[in-house]
């Protein structure tokens, strides 16, 4: 069974459902970076890739709470109960499928880390999520967040992103997505 196709149709519908399209193609792309740094991904991997960041599909945003973001992308919630509850949400999904327990624990392993990363599997996950996101994300930052959050916020975020790359060629993949992106940050 392909589950990696069942497992990024099942995202896609996800993040359709919730009205939120415009991560797709950071997923797609963090599934080609990790190709990148790992020439032979194995299904766990590319599946990780695509899912890492289902939880978002499935928040509640209105039960959030106020000020909640006061640490931003680095508080609690960020770092360890939004790759938990993806984790949780996407071992769900490939158990109702009735996927190897094996592919379901390695999948849940890279998630649970893709933040933070940890072994050299979920440092190539961690990093190539960072590529992707300053390779694609930049953009809906400066125009859909920079109003709300400031540009010091941005900036950190940013900075954060690219800072957080473990592989020296993960860094090489993400310098110029890097270095524009501060550069259209600044006025």
């Amino acid at each position: 069974m392909d589950y990696f196709s069942l497992a990024r149709q099942f995202v896609v519908h996800s993040f359709e459902k919730s009205g939120d399209v415009q991560p797709l193609r950071h997923f797609d792309r963090t599934v080609y970076w990790v190709e990148q740094l790992m020439p032979n991904a194995d299904e766990a991997m590319r599946v990780a890739a695509f899912a890492h960041d289902i939880e978002r599909a499935f928040r509640d945003r209105s039960k959030e709470p106020v000020g909640r973001s006061a640490k931003g992308f680095r508080d609690d919630f960020y770092i360890v109960q939004h790759p938990a509850k993806g984790a949780e949400i996407i071992g769900r999904f490939l158990t109702e499928r009735k996927a190897p327990e094996s592919l379901i624990a390695r999948v849940k392993m890279l998630i649970e880390k893709h933040e933070v990363g940890g072994n050299m599997d979920q440092n190539i996950l961690k990093d190539a999520d960072s590529v992707s996101f300053l390779e694609n994300q930049i953009q809906h930052f400066l125009t859909d967040k920079l109003k709300r959050d400031g540009a010091e916020k941005i900036a950190e975020r940013f900075e954060w992103m690219y800072s957080r790359i473990t592989s020296q060629k993960a860094k090489e993949f993400a310098r110029p997505f890097y270095e524009d992106a501060m550069k259209r940050l600044k006025p």
